[in-house]
């Protein structure tokens, strides 16, 4: 099969959840015969195309700063979508599959005028949404958040096959003018075996969190939690990895409560095996955040072995990464006390963290996304289909047996 995917930004130059779920794929899928092929702005050094682990990366647009201030750059993500117009117009008349990545919407677009430009049996498009925002746009761009739905909604409106990352996000799009029949649910992944070949940092705590110092993430729900457990448990410790615009808020609050001495602020650590380790090391895992499209942390501490806590909120995933392997309770001082008492008594959950974990594997959520464009070019044939490679198929059906 002959798959294009297409984002802005481009893994490792660039790290963060949606870029690294285009990069755990598509070298996969390449490694299994495929061709695959990445348009994105140039971030890496060298000509404006290369491969890297037989996947080949075409530039259609320069690099460009993705932020202006705290919040992703607006001009940036329209500059992408109208560069991408032209170049993605023979994307789809010489890949079987075009998949884009949603945020921050403009590719999507930009793939959409395109297609339109070209004849109606070219390949389909597919697009991968990692979350809904809806009524959180208020809260990010404040007078600014009627655009921000409309290009949502307007996007969602795209004739394409969407994929959710979770049911949460697939629900969420249903509101915005998806059908749910139609929306694909394949989640996030990680390296199972990767990061359990990581040590267990020397310097690890009782209690972890890590992750973006802000309002949805109830650290402060955490703080409150942790210290009255302290009470009756003066030797536990916690360690909060992640930067953000609470932190000193959040520090005043562990000195109100009188726990400063065993809550360390570790800021953002310079790599991803110092997070891991310290996964490690901990025995819980607690993010009671309510803002959750999915969760990558959650499952990186589960195959880490540690007993996670998240909340149960509408706008979070948290139950359907952790499961019955972990603790999913309000966001509230009092069930997150309650659940801090249960993990740290060591009490065993229904699931072994690691199991969990392993459902999640990036091997896995491969093979179900070749089954997914499978099914899509059955739905909707493309003028140019290549036969998919058997052996990648077979080793699918075998992997989900």
């Amino acid at each position: 099969m002959d798959i294009a995917f297409v984002s802005n930004v481009v893994y490792p130059e660039v790290t963060g959840g949606a870029e690294k779920r285009i990069y755990e794929i598509a070298r996969r899928l390449a490694a299994d015969g495929h061709s695959v092929t990445q348009y994105g702005r140039h971030y890496w050094d060298g000509p404006s195309q290369i491969q890297r682990e037989n996947v080949s990366y075409h530039a259609i647009a320069p690099e460009s700063e993705l932020y202006a201030g705290d919040r992703r750059s607006i001009a940036e993500a329209v500059d992408f979508g109208l560069r991408s117009v032209p170049a993605l117009r023979q994307a789809f008349t010489d890949h079987d599959i075009v998949h884009a990545s949603v945020f921050p919407y403009f590719p999507v677009l930009g793939a959409a005028v395109a297609k339109a430009t070209v004849p109606a049996d070219t390949a389909p498009l597919v697009t991968t949404w990692h979350e809904v925002w809806m009524e959180y746009w208020q809260e990010y761009l404040e007078t600014l958040s009627p655009v921000g739905k409309l290009v949502e909604r307007f996007t969602a409106r795209v004739d394409q096959h969407p994929v959710a990352v979770s049911e949460l996000t697939a629900r969420r799009l249903t509101q915005i003018g998806q059908d749910r029949e139609h929306t694909h649910v394949i989640p996030n992944g990680i390296d199972v075996d990767d990061i359990q070949t990581v040590e267990a940092a020397a310097d690890g705590y009782d209690v972890l969190y890590a992750g973006r110092l802000i309002p949805e993430k109830n650290l402060d729900v955490a703080i409150r939690a942790f210290a009255r457990v302290a009470r009756t448990n003066p030797d536990i410790s916690m360690g909060i990895i992640g930067d953000g615009p609470d932190r000193d808020t959040l520090e005043r609050l562990a000195e109100q409560t009188g726990c400063r001495d065993r809550i360390d602020f570790l800021g953002f650590l310079p790599a991803d095996e110092d997070v891991l380790g310290h996964m490690h090391a901990a025995d819980v895992f607690c993010s009671p955040s309510e803002r959750e499209g999915f969760g990558i942390t959650y499952i990186e501490a589960l195959a880490a072995g540690c007993t996670v806590i998240g909340a149960d909120h509408p706008r979070s995933a948290a139950s359907e990464v952790i499961g019955d392997a972990g603790l999913v309770v309000a966001p509230a001082v009092g069930a997150v006390t309650g659940a801090l008492k249960t993990a740290l008594s060591g009490t065993e959950m229904d699931t072994i963290p690691e199991q969990r974990a392993a459902q999640f594997d990036w091997d896995r959520i491969a093979d179900r996304t070749l089954e997914m464009y499978q099914t899509v070019l059955q739905d909707s044939p493309a003028r140019h289909r290549s036969e998919p490679n058997r052996s990648s198929a077979e080793n699918a059906a075998t992997r989900w047996d």
